[in-house]
C-alpha cells in the first residue's frame, strides 16, 4: 500500500503523530517499520480502554509492519507516574510476573501471535549495572522533568516524588533505544515520555521514533477514563453476557467513539450507520448491539457473541431469565447469604463472597445486597444473581405452575 494511504489508515482515531514527515520518510524505505507499544502488567487483566492501542498496532500489523508488544516487568516494579497525583505503590517481582503471563494470552485475542514479537524489558534492564543507570540518568534534567504536568503539580502542592519516578521515564527511552524503535504507541497521558524517547534515541546515535498518541478511551460512565479502580471498566476476559450488557449500557453518543477506537468497521461505515440514526431509518440500541456482538465475537467466538445478544434481548428487553443459563436449587427456609453463595458455585469462598457483596454484585429479586449477614429466605425470595451470568432460582414445588419468571420490580 503506498505511504499517503498508510498514513490515513494510521490517523484514524490518533490524536497526534510527532511528526509525519518522518513516518512518511521511514515508509518509503521500503521495509517493515520496528513499531513499539509497552504496557506494565500493573493488573491482571486488560480491558477494552487496554485495546485502543493494541488495535492500532493491529492496523500497522496488518500493513506488513513488525509489531513488538512489550511488557514492562521491569518498569512494572516502579509504576508509571503518569497522571499520577502520588507516588504509584510498587508491585513485587511475583505480582509482575503473574500479570505478564495473562497479558501474553489475551493480546492475541487481537494481534496475529505468528506475527508479534513479545519483549520483556527486564531482559535488558536487568543487566544494565550501576554506571549504566548512571550513564542513562546523565542524558536528561532535572528542570526538564518538572516541566512535566504531573510532576509540577506534585511538585508546585508539595507532594512527594520518589526519585525512582524520574527513573521511568528514562527506561521508558531506554527500550526504544534497545528495541531501535521506528515508531511508539502510547495514550495521550505518555506524551512526555515517549518523546523522552525520541531524545533518548539520538544520544545513542539512532534516528528518533515517530511518536504515534491515541485517546485514552472513557469507561462506561462516559466521563472519566476507563478504569478497574473506578468501576467503569470493561473486561475483554469477562463473560461474554458481561461484555455485551455493559455495551449496551453506554450512551448513544458515547457508542460513536468505541466504535471509531475499538470496532473494525471502517470510517465511510460508521459514517453511514450515523446518517441512518440520524433520519430514523436505523435505531441506536440496533447499531449498539452490532458493536456489542463484533466485540464480543473478538474476545471469544460467533457462538458466544449470538448466545449473549440473546441472552440481552431475553434478560434485559423481556425482563425474563434465559432458561439455558438459569440455575434451580432447593434452599432451606434460612440460608446465610455468604454460605449460599459458596454453595451454588458463585464464589469459591465466603471470603470470595463477602468481596463480591462489598462490590455491590449480589442482587436478590434485584435488590442489591451489600449487607454480608443477609439471610436468603425461601418463603420470601425467589432468584439470587451476580453479575449478569451467574442466576439462579428457588427450585418450587412440581406441583405448583407459576409460568416464566419474570423479575420486574414490583
Amino acid at each position: 500500500m503506498d505511504r499517503q494511504r498508510q498514513l490515513e489508515i494510521f490517523r484514524r482515531g490518533s490524536v497526534e503523530i510527532v511528526n509525519e514527515e518522518e513516518l512518511l520518510s521511514k515508509l518509503s524505505k521500503n521495509r517493515p517499520l520496528k513499531v513499539k507499544a509497552g504496557f506494565d502488567p500493573t493488573a491482571p487483566d486488560l480491558h477494552l480502554g487496554h485495546t485502543v492501542l493494541i488495535q492500532k498496532m493491529k492496523h500497522f500489523q496488518e500493513l506488513g509492519h513488525k509489531v513488538i508488544f512489550l511488557i514492562g516487568d521491569f518498569t512494572g516494579m516502579i509504576g508509571d507516574p503518569s497522571g499520577k497525583s502520588e507516588t504509584r505503590k510498587q508491585l513485587s517481582r511475583e505480582e509482575v510476573k503473574k500479570n505478564s503471563e495473562t497479558y501474553k494470552q489475551q493480546i492475541f485475542k487481537i494481534l496475529d501471535p505468528k506475527k508479534t514479537v513479545v519483549e520483556f524489558n527486564s531482559s535488558w534492564m536487568e543487566k544494565l549495572n550501576a554506571a549504566g543507570l548512571i550513564e542513562l540518568s546523565a542524558k536528561y534534567r532535572v528542570a526538564r522533568m518538572l516541566e512535566r504536568e504531573d510532576f509540577k503539580q506534585r511538585y508546585h502542592n508539595q507532594q512527594p516524588i520518589g526519585i525512582h519516578e524520574f527513573l521511568y521515564p528514562l527506561i521508558q527511552g531506554y527500550d526504544s533505544v534497545m528495541l531501535k524503535a521506528d515508531v511508539e504507541l502510547g495514550g495521550t497521558d505518555q506524551r512526555f515520555n515517549l518523546l523522552v524517547g525520541r531524545e533518548i534515541q539520538r544520544d545513542y546515535g539512532q534516528d528518533p521514533q515517530v511518536v504515534l498518541t491515541m485517546p485514552l478511551l472513557e469507561g462506561t460512565d462516559g466521563v472519566q477514563k476507563m478504569s478497574k479502580t473506578l468501576n467503569n471498566h470493561i473486561g475483554i476476559s469477562e463473560p461474554p453476557e458481561e461484555i455485551f450488557g455493559k455495551l449496551m449500557s453506554i450512551s448513544d453518543e458515547l457508542m460513536w467513539r468505541y466504535y471509531e477506537l475499538l470496532s473494525d468497521t471502517s470510517l465511510e461505515e460508521i459514517g453511514g450507520l450515523k446518517d441512518q440514526v440520524v433520519r430514523g431509518s436505523a435505531h441506536p440500541m440496533e447499531v449498539k448491539k452490532s458493536l456489542a456482538y463484533e466485540i464480543v465475537k473478538r474476545f471469544h467466538s460467533e457462538k458466544d457473541a449470538q448466545t449473549a445478544q440473546k441472552y440481552f434481548a431475553t434478560r434485559h428487553q423481556k425482563r425474563r431469565v434465559p432458561k439455558d443459563i438459569r440455575k434451580r436449587f432447593s434452599p432451606s427456609e434460612r440460608m446465610a447469604i455468604c454460605q449460599l453463595l459458596v454453595d451454588l458455585g458463585f464464589a469459591r469462598s465466603k471470603g470470595e463472597a463477602r468481596r463480591l457483596i462489598a462490590q455491590r454484585a449480589v442482587r436478590v429479586d434485584e435488590n442489591v445486597i451489600d449487607d454480608v449477614g443477609f439471610e436468603f429466605q425461601r418463603k420470601l425470595h425467589r432468584v439470587i444473581e451476580v453479575g449478569k451470568s451467574r442466576i439462579a432460582e428457588v427450585d418450587l414445588e412440581p406441583s405448583t405452575d407459576f409460568g416464566p419468571i419474570s423479575l420486574d420490580k414490583r
